[in-house]
């Protein structure tokens, strides 16, 4: 008698991505997604109430991201594995999920060929081999590349690259502007920058916006 699939639970608040992401898990025939969350503290809630055995967790949601979810995942009771989905393909990134609990990162950009693969690697407790270009941060995680933006942070520096203003970006993050501007005094120190060109070129540097 073959074994019962593991019971996958899915956070992205983008329904479409969550769309997506189902189809590809549940096309094997050893994963089931038993739940859906849009945001960090719906995925805590559910990941209560269904107990799967995975979790996979989009990095930047609202409410918690991604990475703080996974901490807070790793408190409770029946603590599933989890995954950091990301569009991000920073080694500091995968350096504070991996510091959070994580067991595993995987880019949105080749999820349909490596998230099946990373979702096997985890539920068997074995490590996932991260795309070329994090394998260096994975093998020595002490030395994160780069300065560690929260998810948050990543957000804000993206919009103030694609020349948003301080109330675009406000209303699309849902956070008022003088949180927008508390934001972008922090991002500037923590980067040592004056600007917003040199945020612009961090942006591209690090793949948070198309150059």
């Amino acid at each position: 008698m073959s074994a019962a699939p593991a019971r996958v639970l899915l956070a992205d608040d983008h329904a479409v991505v969550r769309h997506g992401l189902r189809l590809v898990l549940e096309a094997e025939p050893d994963l089931c997604v038993v739940a859906e969350a849009g945001d960090g503290p719906t995925a805590i809630a559910q990941a209560a109430a269904t107990t799967p055995d995975l979790a996979i967790l989009d990095v930047s949601m609202p409410g918690l991201s991604g990475i703080e979810t996974v901490a807070e995942l790793a408190a409770i009771r029946t603590a599933p594995r989890t995954l950091i989905l990301s569009m991000y393909a920073d080694p500091s990134l995968l350096y504070e999920a991996l510091r959070a609990g994580a067991s595993g990162y995987v880019l949105k950009s080749s999820a349909d060929r490596d998230l099946v693969a990373a979702c096997r690697a985890a539920l068997r407790d074995e490590p996932f081999r991260y795309p070329d270009g994090l394998e260096a941060m994975v093998r020595e995680p002490g030395a994160p590349a780069g300065p560690a933006l929260t998810p948050r942070e990543r957000e804000v520096v993206a919009l103030i690259a694609d020349a948003r203003t301080t109330n675009q970006i406000a209303l699309e993050l849902g956070i008022s502007p003088r949180t927008v501007e508390r934001h972008r005094e922090n991002i500037l120190a923590k980067l040592g920058m004056r600007d917003r060109v040199e945020l612009t070129r961090y942006a591209i540097r690090w793949g948070l916006i198309e150059p």
